[in-house]
């Protein structure tokens, strides 16, 4: 009875694309309405809330003093996590993260650390010894189609929010923040697509998400650079496709900075 269900609803979304239209009346290339909030918790160093639609994603950023990578010595050290809670959605179950949390955390995590986001030099204390460990943490609060992007765009305005905390005898005054800002010199940001039949669309809701074919999702630096992708589903994609949505990407990318 699922499976009947689904097709009849796949059926009627491809068919109201093929017609150029969407079940919630967006163009292909529009985003739901974006919200972003920063500062929403004074127990982080940095927080952040993000709502694409009805998609809502809380992000916080810690900050602890711990050793460098052997290979990295003068480097800090980014850690990306995220969590499903089974209240954001019936599909979230309790227990170890399964593949979907563990995506969307590298996901994220791959977006900040290729584009260079956060200059991990600055965050060296003691070269081999002691360096700044960046926390990012990421919370799903309601899930309506679209975590990566949302999830992206909370981490960024979670790091530009971040402020480091003040150290006394080696040991970190947590809820003393100085005024020195986590060394952010890059705000790249995640476009995702959905192809449902022929056609490719922007920001898939739930339901768009739970019929798709295939999902690609790519970061763009400011400079309009990839920096990172992922791909989605058992679909396929052309090469035209691919590329056209990498140049849609770039554009949308422009967007979703003014909420920063």
């Amino acid at each position: 009875m699922e499976e009947i269900v689904s097709e009849i609803k796949k059926d009627y979304i491809a068919s109201l694309l093929d017609q150029g239209k969407r079940q919630d009346g967006r163009g292909f290339d529009d985003y739901r309405e974006i919200i972003v909030e920063k500062g929403i918790s004074n127990k982080a160093e940095g927080s952040a809330l993000v709502r694409i639609g009805d998609t809502q994603v809380m992000v916080g950023v810690k900050l602890a003093v711990g050793e460098p990578f052997p290979d990295m010595p003068d480097s800090g050290v980014l850690t990306t996590n995220a969590e499903l809670i089974p209240l954001a959605s019936p599909t979230f179950e309790k227990g170890p993260p399964d593949e979907n949390t563990i995506e969307l955390a590298r996901v994220v995590d791959r977006g900040i650390r290729e584009s260079g986001c956060i200059d991990l030099e600055k965050l060296c204390i003691a070269e081999g010894e002691k360096v700044w460990i960046v926390f990012v943490d990421i919370h799903v609060l309601d899930y309506d189609g679209n975590l990566f992007d949302a999830s992206s765009l909370g981490s960024i305005a979670a790091l530009l929010d971040t402020r480091l905390p003040k150290i006394e005898d080696g040991r970190i005054l947590y809820g003393e923040k100085t005024r020195k800002k986590l060394p952010v010199v890059d705000k790249p940001v995640e476009t995702t697509y959905a192809k449902i039949g022929n056609n490719i669309i922007l920001d898939p809701s739930l339901d768009e998400e739970l019929v798709m074919d295939a999902r690609l999702t790519v970061a763009t630096t400011e400079k309009g650079e990839i920096c990172a992708m992922q791909k989605g589903g058992a679909g396929t994609y052309t090469r035209e496709e691919i590329l056209d949505i990498v140049s849609r990407s770039i554009d949308k990318g422009k967007e979703l900075r003014k909420y920063l």
